[in-house]
C-alpha cells in the first residue's frame, strides 16, 4: 500500500502541476483571443475550441489533485462540529458508497464514449473547429481513474483517522 500511496502522491502533484499550466496557457490564449477580435476584428472557432477543451483538462486532471489537498468546495455546516473520529466516518462511508462507485460508473461508460469517437474519427461539427475530438474524451476516463487512485489514498488515510480516534491502533 506505501508504494501506492507514494505512486499516487507523485501522479496528482504531477497532475495538478499539468492543470496549473494548462490554466496559465488557457489565460494567454484568451487573451490573445479577445485582441483578436476586439482589436483585428478577427475570431477563430478553432482557437475558442481550444479554449474549452484546455478548460475542461484542467478539471478533470486536478480533481484528484484538490482532493489530496482538501480543496473541495463543500458544506461544512454539519461535518465541521462532528468529533474527528465521526469525519473520518464520514469520510469512509463517502468514499465507499459515493466516490468509488461514481467514479467507476463514469470509467466505464467513458471508455466506450471515447472509443466511438475514435472509431467515426469523431471532429467538431463546427466549421474550423478542431479535429480529434476523442482526444479531449480518452481524459475523461484518465481524470476519473485519477480521481479514483485518490479516493482510495484519502480512504486509506480516513481508516487510520478513524482508527486513531477510536483507540483501536
Amino acid at each position: 500500500m506505501e508504494k501506492f500511496l507514494r505512486f499516487n502522491d507523485k501522479i496528482q502533484e504531477a497532475a495538478g502541476g499539468i492543470s496549473a499550466f494548462l490554466s496559465v496557457l488557457l489565460v494567454l490564449l484568451v487573451s490573445i483571443d479577445v485582441i483578436a477580435r476586439y482589436l483585428f476584428n478577427s475570431g477563430s472557432v478553432a482557437a475558442q475550441e481550444l479554449e474549452w477543451h484546455i478548460f475542461a483538462l484542467i478539471f478533470i486532471l486536478a480533481a484528484g489533485y484538490t482532493l489530496k489537498h482538501d480543496e473541495h468546495v463543500k458544506i461544512d455546516v454539519l461535518y465541521s462540529r462532528f468529533s474527528p473520529k465521526k469525519q473520518a466516518l464520514v469520510n469512509i462511508l463517502g468514499v465507499i458508497f459515493l466516490l468509488i462507485p461514481f467514479c467507476l460508473f463514469v470509467i466505464w461508460f467513458s471508455i466506450d464514449f471515447f472509443l466511438v469517437s475514435v472509431e467515426i474519427n469523431e471532429a467538431s461539427s463546427d466549421p474550423g473547429g478542431l479535429p480529434a475530438r476523442y482526444i479531449l474524451k480518452l481524459f475523461i476516463p484518465i481524470g476519473f481513474v485519477l480521481l479514483l487512485m485518490q479516493g482510495i489514498s484519502f480512504l486509506h488515510a480516513s481508516v487510520i483517522e478513524y482508527k486513531q480516534n477510536s483507540g483501536d491502533k
